[in-house]
């Protein structure tokens, strides 16, 4: 790392630590002003958008990235739209700082209870999409948080130029422009220096690939909400509605194969696999789906239906793949999901109560559902308005990470003139 980059990362650092403490006692009126400021400042900048943003779509092409990696760069009219309304959706979340639970009066006659408080500065990575400039920028402040923003190299000048919308809004509002920051060098120490500065960042939100988010969690020095793999799983349970199945796992896997929530094994239990498995393959191969399944599902469907390895249980594919496995009982079926997993959702098929309330029971899984598509795991589809991630970790948050996600609690006490005795 050259002392440029740390001199620089520290000076971020520091601001963001100071503007944090201002963004904690400011009132929701004046983060909604902020917010709906900033919605107003990227309507009126589109030209200067497009234009930042042609320079880095250039520089994409020239660059030889994906044609796909280039579809995700660009700030559209119709993304410039989704960023403003963002915003303003955001602006109408209820504020979960300063609310007080809990409380109760105890035997000494103190009443205590928990505050919800801001995490304070958090330090976000991720790749690509310049939108989740918006995203992140506007979670944290509505949750009271200062925010470090390190976008990819690829977007340098898209995420600028929000960002100068952004300290618009903030410098309408009377907040510091420091409670949103994005680092301007493109220079990698930049994120080694960010993820290892404890005493001005209090956590860290990786969004990217595989790769970026091992070595995250590998380095850092602040805590991490992360997670690595999607490996989601659908069981279908003996006691299954067949049109339910059919239309839950059609859904779960192909509504879209390259999100984290997308379904990437079936488990079928055996006495049904008859039933479910053949009219489900009909669809997925309609729609290119290529089946790797165990000998049972290979009896039932064919030889098309390729041999899955071992490797295929613990497989992320993100594409249009899939494995099946048939299962003797629900007891296999949690075994595997609890052995092959990663933690992220998973699903069962059944009309059978009992059965449903093992699997809630017995998943350890940071989203678990009865008889709906894993596709529903996302913080949109979760009522929180929007997510800043997801998180398979148990500390502290989990799922999907809103608002809440962003908080922490304080106790809070309240007495009148009384002493320990």
């Amino acid at each position: 790392m050259t002392e440029s980059v740390l001199d620089y990362m520290t000076r971020l650092g520091r601001a963001a630590r100071q503007a944090s403490r201002v963004l904690a006692r400011a009132s929701t009126a004046q983060k909604n002003q902020a917010l709906q400021a900033a919605a107003a400042a990227l309507d009126a900048a589109r030209a200067e958008l497009t234009a930042a943003n042609e320079r880095d779509l250039a520089a994409a092409r020239a660059n030889g990235l994906e044609p796909a990696m280039v579809d995700r760069l660009a700030l559209t009219p119709k993304v410039i739209d989704s960023m403003i309304e963002g915003l303003r959706q955001v602006a109408t979340l209820p504020d979960p700082i300063g609310e007080i639970q809990g409380m109760r009066y105890l035997p000494s006659g103190i009443q205590v209870g928990k505050m919800r408080v801001p995490l304070g500065v958090i330090g976000i990575i991720y790749e690509s999409r310049p939108n989740v400039t918006i995203d992140a920028a506007s979670l944290c402040l509505k949750s009271g948080n200062a925010a470090i923003l390190r976008g990819g190299s690829e977007a340098i000048h898209s995420n600028q130029a929000i960002a100068r919308c952004i300290q618009a809004g903030l410098d309408e509002a009377g907040l510091p422009a420091s409670a949103v920051q994005v680092v301007e060098t493109t220079d990698r120490a930049a994120v080694g220096a960010l993820i290892t500065m404890p005493e001005f960042v209090d956590v860290i939100v990786p969004r990217g690939g595989k790769g970026l988010i091992e070595r995250i969690s590998r380095d850092a020095k602040v805590p991490v909400i992360k997670h690595l793999d999607g490996v989601c799983h659908v069981y279908v349970d003996i006691a299954a509605d067949l049109d339910k199945a059919i239309r839950v796992c059609d859904n779960s896997k192909t509504q879209r194969y390259s999100p984290c929530n997308a379904m990437e094994t079936l488990l079928v239990h055996a006495d049904i696999a008859a039933r479910v498995l053949p009219p489900l393959a009909v669809i997925y191969r309609d729609k290119g789906v290529e089946l790797r399944g165990d000998a049972q599902t290979r009896a039932l469907l064919g030889n098309d239906v390729l041999q899955a390895s071992e490797d295929d249980w613990y497989a992320e594919y993100n594409a249009p793949i899939l494995a099946i496995r048939v299962v003797d009982s629900l007891d296999a079926a949690i075994e595997h999901i609890n052995t092959y997993g990663s933690q992220h959702t998973d699903a069962i098929i059944t009309e059978n109560f009992s059965d449903a309330r093992r699997f809630l029971t017995e998943v350890d899984s940071s989203s678990v559902m009865v008889n709906a598509s894993t596709r529903f795991a996302d913080g949109f589809e979760y009522g929180l308005g929007a997510e800043i991630g997801i998180s398979t970790d148990k500390l502290h948050a989990r799922g999907p990470v809103g608002l809440e996600g962003l908080t922490s609690e304080k106790y809070v006490v309240f007495g009148d003139g009384h002493v320990r005795t």
